[in-house]
């Protein structure tokens, strides 16, 4: 009985060990499956970083060679500016040599000391050389002459005004006395009826399409006498500037939405103390009620103008015959 029991215990022990479930293998497999994956992001990930500084590489070549064009390109920029003053002096000293040619060829027809077969000769020869002189005039009017049709629209435009065009730069000055009251930066109401009559009109000839390219700034300059200290009087010139600017910018009081956009881009408001005061004509004593004054005047852009030469001197080169064999 008790053997057995033995062999039955034995059987039950061996058979309860079979059906036991094994874990620790499904386990190492799950950790080799996640080393597997965790191998495999790294590997992805150091080529992604790879990849990534490649291109970072690449990229930072590519900057450094466009940095390097530009540099070259503004080198370029700086000589062909110096070869165009350069061209532009030539051109003025060709044009005093022809004037001069014309002054030494008109004295000799005058003194009748040419033959009638030379004095055909010099007409030909004055002839060619007016054409020159023309051609070259011509072409400069077309470059400079953008302030002349300027300032000459500004003046035909306010011809039937009171206010007045600097036939020099194109600027209108208004007093401060009548836009302001002594000492103050607020605009009187009759002032304002002024500048909403007036603005308009200057700035419709400088906004127009022909111009405003050629348009770099519109300046709004405070000016004050020499009363009272610079810096004082410096706070006052800007503070009239801009209560100036802050009323024509406002679309109530004359100006187009599309009018203040363009001025907003343009304009420029400065004070300027009493550092450009006016002088009582024919002496050196300062016009302090003259010197009271809101000037508001434009400068042109230069890039345009260098354009246009450059234009020219391609014409020219192009139409310049080759010499003879």
């Amino acid at each position: 009985m008790k053997g057995r029991e033995t062999k039955l215990t034995k059987r039950y022990r061996k058979k309860g060990t079979f059906e036991e479930p094994s874990y620790w293998q499904s386990y190492s497999d799950m950790m080799a499956a996640l080393l597997l994956i965790f191998i495999l992001i790294i590997a992805i990930t150091l080529a992604i970083y790879k990849q990534k500084t490649t291109d970072l590489e690449q990229t930072q070549i590519e900057l450094n060679a466009a940095k390097q064009k530009l540099e070259t390109a503004t080198e370029e920029l700086e000589l062909a500016k110096v070869d165009l003053d350069n061209y532009r002096s030539e051109i003025e000293a060709s044009r005093l040599d022809l004037e001069d040619s014309l002054l030494k060829l008109q004295a000799a027809y005058d003194a009748a000391a040419l033959t009638q077969e030379q004095l055909a000769a010099a007409y030909l020869e004055i002839d060619v050389a007016r054409g020159e002189l023309e051609s070259t005039r011509s072409q400069l009017q077309d470059i400079v002459g953008v302030r002349t049709d300027i300032i000459g629209q500004l003046q035909s435009r306010f011809n039937n005004s009171s206010m007045k065009v600097d036939a020099q730069n194109g600027s209108i000055s208004f007093s401060s006395d009548v836009l302001f009251k002594y000492g103050s930066a607020n605009l009187t109401d009759a002032s304002k009826a002024t500048l909403t009559e007036i603005i308009p009109m200057y700035l419709d000839v400088l906004l127009q399409d022909q111009f405003r390219d050629y348009i770099a700034e519109i300046i709004i300059e405070g000016h004050t006498d020499t009363s009272g200290s610079y810096q004082h009087n410096m706070d006052l010139s800007s503070d009239r500037a801009s209560s100036v600017a802050d009323y024509i910018l406002n679309p109530a009081n004359g100006l187009s939405e599309e009018k203040i956009e363009q001025l907003q881009s343009l304009l420029t408001i400065n004070g300027r103390s009493y550092s450009s005061p006016i002088y009582v004509a024919g002496t050196s004593e300062i016009d302090m009620a003259a010197s009271r004054r809101v000037e508001i005047k434009f400068r042109l852009k230069e890039d345009e103008l260098i354009q246009k030469i450059a234009e020219i001197l391609s014409q020219q080169t192009n139409t310049v015959p080759n010499p003879a064999p």
